[in-house]
C-alpha cells in the first residue's frame, strides 16, 4: 500500500491532495496554541488568583492554576477556524452539527470557568449540562433508538443525555491527578480522528477532532507530573461533551443492546471509574453525588505506592487499549488501528520526554 492509498484509507486523500494536510496543519496548529499560550495564562492566573488551594482532597501542595481550560479552548477554536478559512468545508449537514458541537462546549466552558473561580451549585451546572446535551438532541446528534415502540424518541432523547452529562462529569472526576484526564482525552481525540477521517463527508468534525488531540497534546507538556496548571472544571468540561458529542456524531442506531458498545469502548476507562465510584458509594450508604472523595482509580493506584506519574502511564496505557478496541468493533483496517496507535505512543513519549527535560 503506498502512501496516497494509505491516507485514501484514512479518509484524508482527496483528487487535490490537500485533505491531509489540513488535518495535519489543524492539529499542529492547536498544538503549538496551546503549547505556547499556557505558560502566559498560568503567569496572569497566578496574579489574579485563579487557582485551586491545597486541601485533604487535592495533591496539590501549593496554589496550581486552574485556567488551563481557557488555552485549551482558545487553541481549538482559534485552530478549527483558520483551518476552515484556509480551506472551506463543504456546506453538508455534518458542519451545522459540528457548530452546534462546538456551540454547546463553548456554553460549558464558561460555566466550568465561573464553577472555577467563583463556585456554581451542583443543580445548576447539572441543568446547563443537561441543556447543552438536549442541544444535540435538537441538531440530530445523538442515539438512535429502533426497537419499533411508541416511545423509541424519548428513550434516544434520554440516552444521549445520559450519555453527554455522563461522559462530561467522568472526565470532569478523572481530573484528579496530573497528566491524567490531558492524557486520556489526547488518546481519545485521536482515536476517534482516525474513525472520523474514514469518511469524506466528516471533514468538519475530522477538524475538530484533530484540533482538539493537539490543544490536549500541548496542554498535556505543562499538565505531566509534577504539574503547572491544571484545566479545570473549563477543560474537563469542554474536553468531555466534545469527546461525547463526537463519539455519536453521525447516524447512530441502536438496534440491539451491543449496538451501544462502539461509543462505549472508546470511553470505557471514564465510564468504568465513575461507575465504580457510583456503586462503592451507594453500597457504603452513601450520596453518589456528595462531594469528590479519594475513590477513583487514580487514587487506589497511588494508595497502593505508584508515583503519580507510573499511575498516569498505566491508566494512559488501559485507555489506548480501549480504544484499540473501540477501532477494532468499528472494523476500521488493521492499518489504520496500527498507525494510529504507533502514533498516539510516540507523540506521548515526545511530550512526556520534552517536560522532563525541562522538569
Amino acid at each position: 500500500m503506498n502512501i496516497y492509498s494509505f491516507l485514501k484509507s484514512l479518509g484524508i486523500a482527496n483528487p487535490s491532495g490537500s485533505g491531509w494536510l489540513a488535518v495535519v496543519f489543524t492539529f499542529l496548529l492547536a498544538l503549538v496554541l496551546s503549547w505556547n499560550l499556557i505558560p502566559r495564562i498560568r503567569k496572569f492566573a497566578l496574579r489574579v488568583g485563579w487557582a485551586d488551594q491545597p486541601n485533604a482532597r487535592r495533591l496539590n501542595k501549593e496554589p496550581l492554576p486552574n485556567a488551563g481550560g481557557l488555552a485549551i479552548y482558545a487553541g481549538v477554536i482559534a485552530a478549527v477556524t483558520l483551518a476552515s478559512l484556509l480551506r472551506p468545508i463543504e456546506l453538508e449537514n455534518v458542519l451545522a452539527q459540528v457548530l452546534t458541537v462546538l456551540l454547546g462546549g463553548s456554553i460549558l466552558v464558561l460555566v466550568g470557568f465561573i464553577d472555577d473561580q467563583f463556585g456554581l451549585p451542583a443543580s445548576f451546572r447539572l441543568l446547563v449540562q443537561i441543556l447543552t446535551a438536549l442541544l444535540l438532541v435538537a441538531n440530530d446528534i445523538g442515539f438512535d433508538l429502533t426497537f419499533n415502540t411508541p416511545i423509541d424518541s424519548t428513550l434516544s432523547t434520554l440516552l444521549t443525555v445520559l450519555w453527554v452529562v455522563g461522559i462530561t462529569n467522568a472526565i470532569n472526576l478523572m481530573d484528579g491527578m496530573d497528566g491524567l484526564a490531558g492524557g486520556v482525552s489526547f488518546i481519545t481525540a485521536m482515536s476517534l480522528l482516525a474513525v472520523s477521517a474514514q469518511s469524506y463527508n466528516r471533514a468538519a468534525s475530522t477538524l475538530v477532532l484533530a484540533a482538539l488531540g493537539g490543544s490536549a497534546l500541548g496542554f498535556l507538556r505543562h499538565n505531566f507530573y509534577p504539574s503547572k496548571i491544571i484545566m479545570g472544571d473549563a477543560g474537563a468540561y469542554f474536553f468531555g461533551y466534545v469527546l461525547a458529542a463526537t463519539s455519536i456524531l453521525g447516524e447512530l442506531q441502536i438496534t440491539t443492546v451491543l449496538s451501544i458498545l462502539p461509543p462505549v469502548a472508546f470511553l470505557l476507562l471514564p465510564v468504568l471509574d465513575t461507575t465504580q465510584v457510583f456503586v462503592r458509594r451507594l453500597a457504603k450508604g452513601k450520596n453518589p453525588l456528595s462531594t469528590p472523595g479519594k475513590d477513583h482509580l487514580h487514587h487506589r493506584l497511588l494508595a497502593w505506592g505508584l508515583s503519580q506519574r507510573r499511575a498516569a502511564l498505566i491508566l494512559w496505557g488501559i485507555t489506548l487499549i480501549c480504544n484499540w478496541l473501540g477501532m477494532t468493533i468499528r472494523e476500521m483496517p488493521p492499518e489504520v488501528i496500527i498507525a494510529t496507535t504507533i502514533s498516539i505512543v510516540l507523540l506521548l513519549a515526545f511530550t512526556v520526554w520534552r517536560k522532563m527535560q525541562s522538569a
